[in-house]
Formats: structure tokens, C-alpha cells, sequence
């Protein structure tokens, strides 16, 4: 009776979300065509995005959205740095190692709360690792390098004593790309996301041995939530485009709350086929990510001192810089979003 009443809850929830009126932004949007830049969005690191698009909410806030893919975060943050795209759905993280060589970057909704991010040790390896101490001298995948992934194990060596420096990071992508490094032996060890790291898992190719997927996997690595991926853009976006920005936020909201009440099938229905090659394997995957994903786009202060606490720990740049940690962020659109959308 009680699973039963949770359905019902969780229907009703969705029907309100779905038969909301377009959430049009307050006044004509300064920008309408925004062009969005995102490191492997067939992740779902990236779900929010994906679903935001295909539910059609970016068009409800008469905004026309044109999604790049590049092959990892920093390859998308370079682009938004050069002018290429307009926002990025990338790390939070990003937005701390840039201000600290001199660029305005702020995020302005959060896609999740916790990183996301899972090491695998290749199988024939896995029965010699104790700790990230012996992660020295191995080729490590990540989707690219300088991205998140790469940032994560950097602070797992900083942990034990090591450097970055006293491991090889090869970009391999988030996909195919990266399976076919790690079971034609072309890497040691991958960090990455899901769904890959679900299915490198489950055909045993790799052995977990650090996971940020989950809350108590993030508690124990960093001690609190960590912001992961988020749109970001510069300050001089938003300043010149703040209805545009609310228009883009209150979107991802509300991808947001149709993502807490959907079930593992309504999700696998909603993405790209082309997302999904195995159906059991892409919900096993969702349901091990979803409590990671953000249920609001608010940052907590909490896992934002955090990040920066991270990054001063092996970033030497950021380290010695003076972070004006106020600018990286802003909860001023979301909660104008919530206040639209959570009922």
C-alpha cells in the first residue's frame, strides 16, 4: 500500500511538472539562440541537459538551443573561453581553476550534487591496489584531459603524497572510446562516468575501487557534497542576458523536478536511442547516479567551500591565487525557478 501511495505521489508530481504553462521568461529575452557546449552529453553526468532538450523546455522559454559536443569539460570550457559558445554544461570545478588565471566564469544552475566520477582499476590489476598509492606509474583513462574526471584522481594522489605528474592521464572520452581503452589494454585504469563506468563494472573489465556516484561514496572521499556538473557561462553574459540566463535556468529546474518523480523506464523512453544500447544496463545505471543528481540547481555552500578546499590541496595555481569564491556562483536563478516550479 505504501509503494503504492509512493507511485501515485510521484505521478501526480510529474503531471504538475508536465502540464505546467511554458514558463516564458519575464519580458522579450535578450538572447534567444544560445549555443551550449558540453563535454560528452550522452552521460548522465549530463542527463538534466538531455532531458531538458527533449521535453522540449528549453523551447517553452522561447529560447532556440544548439548543443555542441566536444570530447570532455575542458575542451567545452576552452570553447565558451574562446568564444565559441555562449554557456557550458561542464564541472563546477571549472569555475575556480579559471578565475584563478584571471577569467569571470559563474555557474548558475546546478545538474548535480555529487561528482559522479567512479575509478576503475583494470581487472588483471585490481588485486594489487590498497589505495591510490598505487595508482604510481599507470596510464589512467579520463575523458579528457584537464577535465573533471582528471581533477578527481589528481586529489586521490594529493591524498596519499603523489602528483599528477606520477601518472599518465589519456583522454579516452566517455563512450565507446573509452571501453575499447581499457579492454584492449591501452590504459590501467579509467575514471570516468555512467553510464561506462556501469558497464565496464558489470562485465567485470574493471573493479571500483573510489565511487562519488553515490552519497556515502562522496561523504567518504570529500566529507561533504561536491557541486559536479552545472551550466556556467561568463559574468559579462549574464549581466548583458539575465532573462535569457533565468529563461535557460528555469528550464534545467524543471528538467530537474521531472527527474525526482520519473521512474528508470519514463527516463530510458525520454533520451536518444542511440543513448541507450543495452535498456537494463542504462537504468542500472541511472538508478546507481540518481540520488547524485541535484533536486533543486541550488549550491550548497557547504560542498562549494569544499571544492575549493579540493582544488588548494594539489592545484598549486589555485592554491596561490586569491578566489573570490562569491563570483564562481550564483542560487539567485534557481530559486526564482523553484519559486515558478516546485509546487
Amino acid at each position: 500500500m505504501i509503494q503504492r501511495n509512493a507511485v501515485l505521489i510521484g505521478a501526480a508530481v510529474m503531471t504538475a511538472i508536465l502540464a505546467a504553462a511554458p514558463a516564458a521568461a519575464q519580458g522579450k529575452l535578450e538572447k534567444p539562440a544560445v549555443h551550449i557546449g558540453v563535454g560528452g552529453k550522452a552521460a548522465l553526468y549530463y542527463l538534466p541537459l538531455t532531458i531538458t532538450e527533449r521535453l522540449g523546455y528549453f523551447k517553452d522559454e522561447g529560447l532556440d538551443v544548439e548543443i555542441s559536443d566536444f570530447q570532455g569539460g575542458s575542451r567545452s570550457m576552452q570553447a565558451l573561453v574562446g568564444g565559441s559558445v555562449d554557456v557550458v554544461a561542464g564541472a563546477y570545478e571549472h569555475t575556480i581553476t579559471i578565475q584563478s588565471k584571471g577569467q569571470n566564469i559563474q555557474a548558475f544552475v546546478a545538474q548535480g550534487r555529487y561528482p559522479g566520477f567512479a575509478l576503475g582499476i583494470a581487472k588483471p590489476r585490481a588485486a594489487k591496489y590498497q589505495s591510490a598509492k598505487d595508482l604510481k606509474g599507470l596510464k589512467i583513462g579520463v575523458t579528457a584531459p584537464g577535465s573533471g574526471t582528471q581533477t578527481f584522481v589528481a586529489f586521490l594522489l594529493g591524498q596519499h603524497g603523489l602528483k599528477a605528474s606520477d601518472v599518465s592521464f589519456i583522454g579516452v572520452g566517455s563512450g565507446a572510446g573509452g571501453a575499447a581503452a581499457v579492454r584492449s589494454g591501452q590504459i590501467d585504469a579509467i575514471s570516468n562516468i555512467d553510464p561506462l563506468m556501469t558497464e565496464l563494472e558489470t562485465a567485470g573489465d574493471v573493479v571500483i575501487v573510489v565511487d562519488t556516484r553515490t552519497t556515502k561514496g562522496t561523504l567518504a572521499v570529500f566529507g561533504s557534497p561536491m557541486p559536479a556538473g552545472t551550466l556556467y557561462t561568463t559574468r559579462e553574459f549574464i549581466t548583458r542576458n539575465p532573462r535569457t540566463v533565468q529563461a535557460l535556468t528555469n528550464a534545467m529546474v524543471r528538467a530537474l523536478l521531472w527527474i525526482q518523480a520519473a521512474t528508470p523506464e519514463q527516463v530510458v523512453k525520454t533520451v536518444p536511442p542511440e543513448y541507450v544500447r543495452n535498456k537494463d544496463l542504462y537504468m542500472a545505471s541511472f538508478t546507481k547516479v540518481r540520488e547524485g543528481i541535484s533536486p533543486n540547481g541550488l549550491f550548497p555552500k557547504e560542498g562549494v567551500e569544499n571544492t575549493l578546499k579540493m582544488l588548494r590541496a594539489f592545484d598549486s595555481s589555485v592554491a596561490g591565487a586569491q578566489v573570490r569564491l562569491d563570483d564562481t556562483y550564483t542560487n539567485r536563478f534557481a530559486e526564482e525557478a523553484l519559486r515558478k516550479y516546485k509546487r
